[in-house]
């Protein structure tokens, strides 16, 4: 986060910090949420075929587990690029 920000934050009531900390909190659960959906929903398309059993097959459990790290790893990998790109954005003055 860059420092300017930060020292507006400090600027403000208390009352508005902890309201900003609650809106904050409720977007970060908002995105895990939205990734999980996003993974379960892919990895289900992909792997799961037939409906034939409760359980899934050694295959479709080995697809899924697969599919899962590959979904992480790239989250993952976005994420520390974003934060990459982010530090050596130019801040505004």
């Amino acid at each position: 986060m860059d420092k300017s920000m930060i020292g507006d934050l400090d600027s403000l009531p208390e009352a508005d910090k902890i309201r900003m900390a609650a809106m904050i909190e409720q977007l970060q659960v908002r995105d895990s949420l939205r990734m999980y959906n996003s993974l379960v929903e892919r990895c289900f398309t992909d792997c799961v075929d037939s409906f034939k059993r409760k359980t899934l097959d050694k295959q479709e459990e080995t697809c899924v587990r697969r599919c899962a790290e590959k979904f992480l790893k790239h989250s993952m990998r976005v994420g520390l690029r974003f934060a990459e790109l982010n530090q050596g954005a130019p801040t505004p003055d």
